[in-house]
């Protein structure tokens, strides 16, 4: 069949397209699986696939025109996303076996693909919120369209890959994907995310941090600036903190919004905060291993990536007590119910001491956090997608011989 590529015989090596994101939109942990996925897999599964990673180039044609730069930038998003990257893929049809898009966002692609060969990676269900939950996130017509284009080519896909047993269940409870197309796989650690010293990753974070008294407790928040972060409640429960501890700081990598910068002036802690946008790897590392604690403060995740990699580097952390971070976190995490100011200032108060005052303790918080991130590796995480791909290549096969043998049974 044109544009069809031959089924790969037995002992062959399965064809892989890597769909990535484009780096412009600025999505370091998306582009972080597609780095970590092609490594592994050509790494530790390089007799089973070969993988290719595709990505069109970024168009700005939007931006040409006389319009505000907000409106350019999101039109230049909408073209490159829903127009130009579905053309290109189709012009790749042909060239692989497997099409594994690393971020379910991107869903809308699958229909430029054959969907019997197409993966996904489904990290939440967050982006189809306006449609599962329109009561509680209202958005306008042309939204809602362009979201159900990414749902029902989600919804086509051969096989989903869930990064937690969490997020399996959300996709399940909104009728999404049959649990039988739907298989998890956890996320895995960077290796840099070790408690091992890094002298000048190590020192480009303490310049990031700044001059602050010897000993003084630093709080780390990670992520995006999206609302389910509740960042509202991370600068109200630090500004509460410093009452009782006035030499604390807080260290917020990923940036932070107008509103929350107000907030944070309204709250008059601008002066003991140190807000940097997203840094290398290394950096980032440094960071974990030099905070106090991390404190990860969202309403909703699909699986909390900086909770493990805090954990990885020997940091102690607190997050909000959802099923999912419970799931990633184990016992090694100190939990707080969502949005509870009362509960988060005294936890992180009474760690802030603990780690003062009695370092065996801290030692042994600090062993829990290192034997749970063990848990979550990338090389692991690359030989079980290859197990996805081998799947669903024996189920085009299948399908194959099944049309083959009709014609003979009417006959």
């Amino acid at each position: 069949m044109p544009g069809q590529p031959d089924q790969p015989a037995s002992g062959q090596h399965i064809r892989v397209a890597l769909i990535r994101d484009f780096l412009e939109e600025g999505w370091p942990s998306m582009d972080l699986v597609g780095d970590m996925l092609s490594a592994n897999l050509a790494e530790h599964c390089n007799a089973q696939v070969i993988v290719a990673q595709l990505c069109p180039i970024f168009r700005r044609p939007i931006s040409l025109l006389p319009l505000p730069a907000r409106l350019a930038r999101n039109g230049d998003r909408w073209i490159n996303r829903f127009v130009c990257y579905p053309r290109w893929l189709e012009r790749q049809r042909g060239k692989h076996d497997v099409y594994h898009i690393v971020d379910h966002s991107y869903s809308q692609l699958v229909h430029s693909l054959p969907p019997g060969r197409t993966v996904v990676t489904c990290h939440d269900v967050d982006t189809f919120r306006c449609l599962l939950t329109p009561q509680l996130e209202k958005r306008p017509f042309w939204f809602r369209r362009m979201t159900q284009q990414i749902l029902t080519g989600l919804q086509k896909a051969a096989h989903v890959i869930a990064v937690s047993s969490a997020t399996l269940q959300e996709l399940l409870k909104q009728g999404i994907v049959p649990a039988d197309r739907i298989t998890v796989i956890s996320n895995g650690v960077h290796p840099s995310c070790s408690p091992e010293p890094n002298p000048r990753a190590d020192r480009t974070a303490s310049d990031l941090t700044g001059t602050a008294p010897a000993g003084a407790p630093i709080l780390l928040s990670v992520g995006s600036t999206q609302p389910r972060k509740r960042l509202d409640v991370l600068l109200k429960v630090f500004a509460a903190v410093r009452v009782g501890v006035p030499h604390a700081r807080l260290v917020r990598v990923g940036g932070l919004t107008a509103e929350h910068q107000r907030l944070a002036e309204k709250l008059g802690i601008q002066d003991a905060m140190v807000c940097v946008p997203f840094v290398d790897r290394d950096v980032l590392a440094a960071l974990y291993r030099a905070a106090t604690l991390l404190v990860h403060t969202a309403e909703s995740e699909g699986f909390g990536l900086p909770v493990v990699e805090a954990m990885a580097s020997g940091c102690v952390v607190v997050a909000s007590d959802l099923p999912v971070l419970r799931e990633v976190a184990g016992n090694a995490a100190f939990f707080c119910p969502v949005a509870d100011l009362d509960a988060w200032t005294a936890t992180v108060t009474r760690l802030i001491g603990e780690r003062a005052q009695d370092d065996n303790r801290w030692q042994v918080y600090r062993g829990r956090s290192l034997e749970n991130a063990a848990r979550f590796s990338w090389a692991e995480n690359a030989r079980q997608t290859a197990l996805v791909y081998q799947k669903v290549m024996d189920l085009q096969e299948h399908s194959r011989l099944l049309s083959r043998a009709r014609p003979s049974q009417r006959s």
